[in-house]
Formats: C-alpha cells, structure tokens, sequence
C-alpha cells in the first residue's frame, strides 16, 4: 500500500479550496486535485507492507511527543510551485498562521521514519497543499500570474497527525485513514 503521513484539511474547507483552484482553471496543462481531500504531506512513505504499520506509528507517535506540539490554528493563504515558478510540477497554497508548529511536527517525523527504514527526503520542507499537478507546460505564463496574486483561504483546528494510504484509481487517487495521533493537549511546563 501507497502511504503518506499527514494533517488533513477539515470537508468545510472544501468549497475554498475549489475556490482556490478556479483562480488556475484556464491555464492549460493543470490536474486538479480533489479539494475534499486536500491535506498538508508531513513524510510521504511510498509502498510499504501492512506489516510495517505498527512501527511506522510508533515512530510517528513518538515524534509528536519530541516536537512537544499541541493542537493548533493553521491558516492557508498564497500560492507557490514546486520545484519553482520557473519550472512548474505543482502549484500550491501555503500555510501562514501555524507554519512553525507544523515544521516542528515535520521534523522529528521526518527523522524517526528515516530511522526506521524510509528514504529520507531530498527537498526542504516546505509546508503546503498541493492544489493541482502540471503535466505539460502550455498554462505556464497564466499559473506564473496567478503565483504573485493575494490569496487568503481560510483556517482550521489542527488537532492530530494521520497515517494515510492513497489508493490510486481511474479518477485519481482516494485517501483512507489508516490510523492518527492525537497531539498532546497540556504541552505546557
């Protein structure tokens, strides 16, 4: 199974993540991504056996408890691409408010996936979610417009990290919770 492990959006950001995405529908050359399962990536794993999930929780449920993160507000607003505007893969909206705690939670999952046998990552992380693909270039001066524009989508309560398979289908890939984390409520002396 395909896994990821993330911070999912809540359903009723939805309508602005389409709201988002329409900012980029006539730029030729753009995938959309499926808004009611936009989602921040932490750590994408790859295929991994069934077998693995109990590790590949310890290890994430003993990395929130290093990053010492409670629940937070997260705000999403601004656009990028990957890997640059220049050279276009994905096109993105950012995380403002809570763009610290979330590089805090990234980190030490990043560090105890990688102990227990995952890749480590090749990019520095930058959090974000992923709101369409680029498969060929023809859009590219309309999306570089759009990147410079204001864009504030809204926020949302982060409460916990999930473990993720994507199960990829004729109209995309799906998402299932495998299994989450909750952050720790009292992260206070």
């Amino acid at each position: 199974m395909r896994c990821f492990v993330a911070i999912d959006l809540p359903e009723t950001l939805a309508d602005a993540i389409g709201d988002a995405q329409e900012r980029f529908r006539d730029a030729a050359g753009l995938r959309f991504v499926d808004p009611s399962q936009a989602h921040i990536t932490l750590k994408f794993l790859g295929d991994v056996d069934p077998d693995q999930t109990a590790a590949i929780m310890n290890a994430i449920e003993t990395a929130v408890a290093a990053a010492g993160v409670g629940p937070f507000r997260c705000t999403l607003g601004g656009f990028g691409a990957f890997p640059s505007p220049e050279y276009i893969t994905v096109v993105w909206a950012g995380v403002h408010e809570g763009a610290e705690r979330v590089s805090a939670l990234q980190e030490p999952i990043e560090r105890e996936l990688v102990a227990v046998g995952f890749d480590p990552e090749q990019h520095e992380f930058t959090p974000h979610v992923t709101l369409a693909r680029m498969d060929d270039a023809r859009g590219k001066d309309r999306v570089q417009r759009e990147l410079a524009a204001d864009a504030s989508i809204g926020g949302f309560e982060v409460s916990e990290v999930r473990l993720k398979e994507s199960v990829l289908g004729e109209d995309g890939p799906t998402y299932r919770t495998i299994d989450q984390i909750q952050l720790p409520a009292d992260t206070g002396p």
